[in-house]
């Protein structure tokens, strides 16, 4: 059963990285972005690595998207003024 799921996180993260990479719209692909380090934070703790799980879950997913988002708010209100 561990096994499917482990498949399953790692078929989703493929394609999690290429609707990253075709996604036009940029908002949508920082929150396709949160949820690939959601899901490598998931893998990292089924490998038996919290320590690498936690680290991926603050920087990965929480720091860098939250970087990534007021950039794009930013660069969004520029462009309208």
């Amino acid at each position: 059963m561990i096994g499917f799921i482990i498949f399953s996180i790692f078929l989703a993260l493929i394609i999690l990285s290429f609707l990253i990479i075709s996604t036009k719209d940029l908002a949508h692909s920082v929150i396709l972005f949160m949820g690939f380090g959601l899901g490598s934070t998931i893998l990292y703790f089924l490998f038996s690595a919290p320590d690498v799980a936690l680290t991926e879950a603050v920087i990965g997913a929480g720091l860098a998207s939250v970087v990534l988002l007021v950039v794009l708010l930013q660069t969004k209100q520029k462009e309208i003024s």
